[in-house]
């Protein structure tokens, strides 16, 4: 089956905006749904859900960002080592944007890390989660605006899976954690929703900068792998790692990598 025809002709800023509402704002909605008819899930449950999930995002991150990031890097640099640098550097600088953002804006993590960032005390706990969630969705939403306006449709198509299957936990970890909190279950259906309405905003940022300039495209995606990267070194797996399912979160780490994998040169 042809992909690319089965596509509708969008253009790439278009495209790159309507992935990331997919990728965030849908998934997010739909792995919150659980919470308006079903009980408590397991931590442990949903630690293994968050593992391989991290693991497509891992794949995701190297084979539908940073390896066409070298690739469109030495398309301009002319240089095999001159883009490897290049590329690195806009690397460092996502998981320095990342780290920077983590450590001035307050928020909280419902597990063991607790509050983090400035000021943290002075926020009530439930929005500083809400925060947290914010952090991350916007650069999720960057990488999956810049993989599908780049115009490849396997980095595109990857990056929104990818990002679109993490999303699911997430959405239900968060209405769970509201729930916790004593909301009622549609007020918490609608903030963890509303959570994910934050992802297009990064995909509208990361679309509209490739709209400006094309030439712009392998440091974005560069910078979006840093940031990829540092969410989910810093933040997702720590979280896997938790009620003693540790081995058993590496190996569903392994098996979203692997499936992310496949589906890469499948999709090809």
């Amino acid at each position: 089956m042809d992909l690319a025809a089965a596509i509708p002709p969008f253009s790439p800023f278009l495209l790159g905006v309507l992935a990331s509402v997919v990728a965030g704002f849908g998934a997010t909605t739909l792995g919150a749904a659980p919470v308006l008819f079903l009980g408590t899930m397991k931590d442990s449950t949903r630690n293994l859900m968050l593992a391989f999930a991290a693991g497509i995002m891992l794949a995701a991150t190297f084979f539908s960002l940073l390896l066409p990031a070298l690739g469109q890097a030495e398309k301009v640099l002319h240089s095999p080592s001159g883009a490897a640098l290049g590329v690195i550097a806009a690397l460092l600088v996502g998981a320095l944007t990342m780290h920077l953002a983590h450590s001035l804006a307050p928020h909280e993590h419902f597990g063991m890390k607790g509050r983090e960032g400035a000021d943290a005390s002075r926020l009530a706990r439930v929005w500083l989660f809400v925060i947290a969630i914010a952090l991350h969705n916007f650069p999720e939403g960057l990488a999956v605006g810049i993989g599908a306006a780049s115009g490849d449709l396997s980095s595109g198509l990857g990056v929104t899976f990818g990002i679109g299957l993490q999303n699911l936990p997430e959405g239900l970890a968060v209405a769970v954690a509201l729930r916790g909190e004593g909301y009622t279950r549609k007020a918490a259906f609608l903030v963890a929703a509303l959570t994910g309405a934050l992802e297009p905003l990064g995909g509208l940022v990361g679309a509209g900068a490739l709209a400006v300039s094309g030439g712009l495209l392998p440091w974005a995606l560069a910078f979006a792998a840093g940031a990829m990267l540092f969410i989910i070194s810093s933040e997702v797996i720590p979280e896997t790692h938790r009620h003693g399912v540790e081995r058993g979160a590496t190996s569903a780490l392994f098996g979203g990598f692997v499936v992310m994998l496949y589906l890469d040169v499948a999709l090809g």
